[in-house]
């Protein structure tokens, strides 16, 4: 380095990191920072002041945060093109499934993670560490139907008695479980009767009886803000983020009765320039503290078999995975989704779409 360089550098710095607060494009900014991408909202808050803030503190690392509403598409684009922006990305397990058969997501590595020891088993994909276990309910807002709301899927349907618009997520995957569901097929059978071709008409023949009362949602804030602003009655949504607009006073009923649940995870971007980085930050976000502090802002099932007990006791009756919330439950079948997505997507979007 050149010594007047030198002599200057010290005045400079100041500088040089008011510009890289401050004045680099975005894109520049994330390939140089560990970038973390979740679904938004109430959840991405929630990751932010248990696990994200936290992090920063004690690795005194940048940490940038972008948000996304599923998919893979982004992450396939980045590892064929090797620009890699995106490290940890949140992941719905059948997504993480698809994407690591193709080759998207690095392997995960549990050596690297201290506290895996203390995570359940079943958390560990090969692509994926998880990061919380989430339920899909019905909801409604108290205000509307006051403690006499629809309990049911088959409730949902009921518009006579319950008027008004319905949510429903838009995608075929857990939109075709609740249709057989409130058609009255049994938990335990409901992907026995998908798996058949009579199955799949029934389900979407259970969807046209209800067309003219849906609106369809695409992110998970959607049908609570559609809740409180009553441009739906009754809709289908995620129990933490319910509970979560209620700790802020809202006044959202739910039941758990034939609820849908499943578990996100953490995944790795192919080619991530951060590894080494984002395995620390997957490591803080497997501790129990951690983990009991997301729970408080998001009651949403936990990974860390430790975190459970330290929960405090009203909590405990939010979580999908305390065990009367099980009763009659639907786990997401990942493999039924990984062999039939595309099928069912195909004829879902064709419906949709139809007058």
């Amino acid at each position: 380095m050149p010594l007047a360089l030198r002599r200057r550098l010290p005045r400079l710095l100041p500088l040089l990191v008011c510009c890289f607060a401050t004045g680099l494009p975005a894109a520049a900014a994330r390939a140089a920072d560990l970038t973390v991408v979740a679904f938004g909202g109430a959840l991405q808050e929630a990751f932010r002041k248990a696990y994200f803030e936290p992090y920063r503190r004690q690795a005194g690392a940048v940490l940038v945060e972008d948000s996304y509403t599923g998919g893979f598409a982004r992450q396939k684009a980045m590892v064929e093109t090797g620009q890699v922006t995106w490290d940890l990305v949140q992941m719905d397990e059948n997504e993480m499934t698809a994407a690591c058969e193709q080759g998207l997501l690095e392997p995960i590595d549990r050596q690297r993670l201290p506290h895996a020891r203390e995570v359940m088993d079943k958390a560990f994909a090969r692509c994926g560490v998880g990061a919380f276990v989430w339920s899909k309910v019905v909801a409604y807002d108290s205000r509307r139907f006051g403690e006499q709301g629809p309990r049911s899927w088959a409730d949902l349907w009921n518009v006579e008695r319950w008027p008004g618009k319905r949510g429903l997520r838009k995608q075929p995957r857990m939109t075709l479980e609740i249709a057989l569901l409130a058609d009255g097929v049994p938990p335990t059978s409901v992907y026995t009767v998908l798996a058949t071709r009579a199955g799949q008409d029934r389900a979407f023949a259970k969807l046209e009886a209800l067309r003219p009362h849906i609106v369809w949602w695409e992110s998970g804030a959607q049908p609570l803000e559609w809740l409180d602003n009553g441009s739906v009655a009754v809709t289908a949504a995620y129990s933490g983020r319910i509970a979560a607009a209620n700790q802020q006073g809202k006044r959202f009923a739910s039941s758990w009765q034939q609820q849908l649940y499943s578990m996100d995870y953490w995944t790795l971007v192919k080619g991530s320039p951060h590894a080494a980085r984002a395995y620390e930050l997957l490591d803080l976000m497997l501790t129990a503290e951690r983990q009991v502090a997301f729970a408080e802002q998001v009651p949403y099932g936990l990974t860390n078999l430790r975190a459970s007990d330290r929960l405090p006791p009203r909590l405990r009756p939010l979580l999908p995975t305390e065990p009367r919330n099980l009763e009659g439950a639907v786990q997401l079948d990942t493999a039924f989704w990984v062999d039939h997505e595309e099928e069912l997507l195909q004829r879902f979007t064709r419906w949709v779409a139809r007058n």
